[in-house]
């Protein structure tokens, strides 16, 4: 039997749990490596071997090792494309591009602004941190203008890439989640019929409930 992969890092992580996600999605077996930040386990000279910038996730498939959550997801799905849910990075060219502009349209738009958030609204109140309402602001106007561009998208396709979950939609929901059922910012979301439509299905979907069971059993 092969040797399960293995994620290193905590679930509460959005990038970690954006993997983890994939996986279950994928049905491939893992091994989750719990990752101690508070201690700086990540910048361990053995953890640094395997993720240069000391960052998580890292990630392990016998001798391989990979960082980048976006980048980790995208080799499961192609490695192991007979796996689980077959459309989850495309099954032709078009199909994978289409599912590449999203990603890249999370990456790119979605992810900065809904970080600053996360950050400001859910994470800073726990590190005893004060909030920067002005940053706030600023950010959920930001995110707003994105979700503008994500609803006219949604009122065409069922996904974001089309009619079918993919990596696209599912790269959104780390972020997403802490937004929705943390940092109280729900309305952000389901205040848009299309956008509200999409939120509901991909985060009702069993992979990200494991995921957020994984989160809460690590806290």
């Amino acid at each position: 039997m092969a040797t399960p992969v293995k994620v290193h890092g905590p679930p509460l992580s959005t990038a970690v749990s954006r993997v983890l996600a994939c996986l279950i999605e994928k049905d491939v077996p893992f091994q989750h490596v719990p990752v101690n930040m508070a201690k700086g386990e990540h910048k361990s000279p053995d953890f640094l071997k395997i993720q240069p910038f000391g960052q998580v996730p890292a990630f392990q498939d016998e001798a391989i090792s990979l960082f980048e959550s976006r980048a980790i997801c995208r080799y499961v799905c192609e490695k192991y494309a007979e796996n689980g849910n077959k459309w989850l990075y495309g099954t032709n060219p078009l199909a994978k591009a289409s599912i590449d502009q999203w990603v890249e349209a999370e990456g790119q738009s979605f992810n900065p602004p809904s970080s600053v958030l996360v950050f400001q609204l859910a994470f800073a109140p726990r590190m005893n941190l004060k909030q920067d309402q002005s940053l706030i602001s600023q950010n959920e106007a930001k995110l707003e203008k994105v979700l503008e561009v994500y609803e006219k998208r949604l009122g065409e396709s069922r996904f974001l890439a089309g009619d079918d979950f993919s990596l696209a939609d599912l790269s959104h929901l780390p972020n997403a989640h802490y937004l929705a059922n943390v940092a109280d910012r729900g309305e952000m979301f389901t205040s848009k019929k299309n956008v509200g439509r999409w939120w509901g299905e991909i985060s009702s979907r069993d992979s990200w409930k494991k995921v957020v069971e994984m989160q809460k059993q690590s806290t």
